[in-house]
């Protein structure tokens, strides 16, 4: 088994704000002000939708020249409902994150209808980001 390992080191610049450097980048992760944010980037929930439609123009696109058909236009829309209440401390009556997420895809191709629906169901089964979603993934936090 060949495992790729991926690495990210989050520094807190304020209790809202967070710098976050993955191989050559910088992410900025912050809330809205009326979270009591800086507005200085993205949420944590807002990067998660990111990150999903990052990986399925990945493995969508992939997935097309594998069956052989032409993308001309790719858009992925996102949007996920969640209660803020578990995180605030209020209420543990719902889960803290998305109940659930919802994913439009708008492609102009070369190919027909019935292809595009196997493609789809290529797409999800094989992203990575939407399995780490749709599936419990251990994560284990300890200090260094």
């Amino acid at each position: 088994m060949n495992l790729l390992t991926f690495k990210a080191i989050g520094y807190s610049e304020s209790k809202t704000k967070t710098v976050v450097e993955t191989s050559n980048f910088k992410l900025v992760i912050d809330e809205p002000a009326s979270l009591g944010g800086t507005n200085k980037g993205a949420n944590p929930v807002e990067f998660m939708l990111a990150a999903l439609a990052g990986c399925l123009n990945v493995v969508g696109n992939l997935v097309a020249s594998e069956m052989k058909f032409n993308i001309s236009s790719f858009k992925i829309n996102l949007e996920g409902d969640l209660d803020p209440n578990k995180f605030i401390g209020k209420s543990d009556e719902q889960r803290a994150g998305y109940q659930e997420i919802r994913v439009k895809l708008d492609v102009k191709s070369d190919t027909d209808s019935e292809t595009l629906e196997k493609w789809v169901n290529e797409i999800e089964r094989r992203c990575p980001v939407s399995d780490n979603i749709a599936n419990a993934t251990p994560v284990k936090i300890s200090f260094l």
